[in-house]
């Protein structure tokens, strides 16, 4: 086995490794829960970090069953019945001014409706991420979401939205061919890339050129011009009927096409095999996941090249199964490389639920964390367009990192970042655990050991001594500005929370 994919010796998963796999294979966790995965070893750690099946009576929206407090609707966007369409018809043919205004005013009402329903489906998806016992399962759910990117403005319909994440969800870490064969008789997917208007007669090539580009080959890599067309061509016929997938046969181009030099009546499905039977496909999204996992870096090191071809090749032979690559990557020696920690930019979602899951403060006020991840760039069932969220630097510019600096703030203290202070009434929650922990792994500690194992944690990884100096200082105004050095009596609870703004704003605190 080539050496980058070894797996990680027991011995080298200590609390930094367990803490690195915690923060990339989902969103973070509090020092008990690092501590837990050190217990198990790496294998044990990752294997139930894979194991979707704890917790799994928690119930999703769309099996029309109340889920974190929440029941969606199915029917708000619903096609107008046929007695509907025969009184608007009468009304617009009588000029009946009232009855257009009125039938009107209801298809509004239902848009309203159905805006409101997506917030609320926003808020529920965060919170699910913040408290899910299965944080993986999320992470990948999120990964699909900007992978085959669909945008609510466009679907104008939530249930449809719901139901894309939920198959998202369900297929998390299952089989990628399943998924790709999903995502074409998928409703939200066929609305916003249009193939509901793919017909024989004039074939719409918006979803096959985005399969191959976007989905599973990569931008320019082994496909031609002409099974773009051809392949639209046998994505015909492939639209939805209310809130199911429906085949149109009468729309199918039944003709022969020519793709990939090959040619017969192909449909979707055989286009889908075809696909996936291509070395780039898997070397595609090995990438995707590399760059989500490892290392969103410009350029990829040698041994990374050499991971992704061992994923790559991982997948072909396993027919597209997903888990076992994933569990080969998170028990690769190259995984937990330190050159690959802190070496992924955090998206906005990844940086308040991180915050919220490994400090343990409150979730605050839902929707205000929904709006600051909009405004940090990362609005969830809204991504940008069809390629996704670009990540990486893209995340950080002058006006995210004022709102991510402020987010944590928010966090922590419960106030907007105008004129908050430290008392700790107006912070409520007790962050003494973030130094607890380090008292039952060393025993007593000095001044200089809290802050530093404090600030360690909260940055998932080796801090400098100029940065501990420099939260020495601070913490010397809070106290006697007379005093040398920090008591740690003066290492109170509404100092650690002082502290961890402090952090919260450093540029590390952007990177896990």
């Amino acid at each position: 086995m080539d050496a980058p994919y070894q797996p990680i010796a027991k011995k080298d998963f200590d609390f930094a490794a367990a803490q690195h796999l915690l923060s990339r294979a989902g969103f973070g966790g509090t020092p008990a829960q690092v501590r837990a995965l050190v217990e198990r070893g790496p294998e044990g750690a990752v294997e139930l970090l894979l194991d979707f099946r704890r917790g799994a009576s928690e119930e999703s929206p769309v099996d029309g069953r109340p889920a974190a407090g929440i029941e969606l609707r199915s029917d708000i966007m619903r096609q107008p019945t046929p007695e509907e369409r025969e009184a608007e018809r009468r009304a617009r043919a009588m000029k009946d001014e009232e009855t257009i205004a009125r039938l009107q005013a209801m298809r509004q009402q239902r848009e309203r409706d159905d805006r409101a329903q997506l917030a609320l489906m926003q808020k529920w998806w965060l919170s699910r991420m913040i408290e899910t016992p299965r944080p993986l399962e999320e992470k990948l759910a999120l990964f699909w979401h900007g992978h085959f990117a669909t945008g609510y403005r466009t679907i104008e319909n939530s249930w449809h939205m719901a139901m894309q994440n939920e198959m998202f969800r369900r297929r998390a870490a299952g089989n990628f061919e399943v998924l790709v064969r999903g995502i074409i008789s998928d409703p939200a997917m066929l609305k916003y890339l249009d193939n509901d208007e793919n017909r024989r007669a004039s074939p719409n090539e918006n979803l096959a050129r985005e399969l191959l580009e976007l989905f599973t080959l990569g931008e320019g890599n082994g496909y031609s011009e002409r099974d773009i067309k051809e392949g639209a061509r046998a994505l015909t016929g492939r639209t939805f009927r209310g809130n199911e997938y429906f085949f149109d046969q009468q729309q199918f181009d039944t003709k022969p096409k020519e793709i990939f030099k090959r040619r017969g009546a192909f449909d979707g499905d055989a286009f889908v095999s075809m696909i996936l039977e291509r070395p780039e496909c898997s070397q595609f999204l090995a990438s995707k996941f590399y760059r989500y996992f490892v290392s969103d870096a410009p350029t990829v090191t040698r041994d990374g090249k050499e991971v992704v071809l061992r994923m790559a090749k991982q997948m072909r032979e396993s027919e597209y199964d997903l888990r076992p690559v994933l569990r080969s990557l998170f028990l690769s020696q190259h995984f937990y490389a330190q050159a690959n920690r802190l070496a992924i930019i955090k998206s906005p979602v990844q940086l308040i639920v991180q915050t919220v899951r490994s400090l343990g403060t409150p979730t605050r006020e839902m929707k205000s964390l929904v709006d600051a991840g909009d405004l940090m760039g990362q609005q969830l069932f809204q991504p940008p367009s069809v390629k996704g969220w670009d990540g990486g630097r893209a995340w950080i510019n002058t006006a995210t990192l004022f709102v991510r600096q402020n987010v944590v703030v928010y966090l922590v203290t419960g106030r907007r970042p105008q004129g908050f202070d430290w008392s700790a009434s107006e912070m409520a929650w007790d962050a003494s655990h973030l130094i607890e922990h380090l008292r039952d792994q060393r025993g007593e500690l000095d001044s200089h050991d809290a802050v530093r194992g404090l600030v360690s944690f909260a940055l998932g990884g080796e801090v400098s001594p100029h940065r501990i100096a420099q939260l020495e200082d601070f913490l010397r105004t809070l106290d006697d500005p007379n005093a040398t050095r920090v008591g740690h009596a003066s290492l109170t609870d509404d100092r650690i929370k002082a502290l961890l703004c402090l952090v919260g704003a450093m540029p590390e605190y952007q990177l896990c």
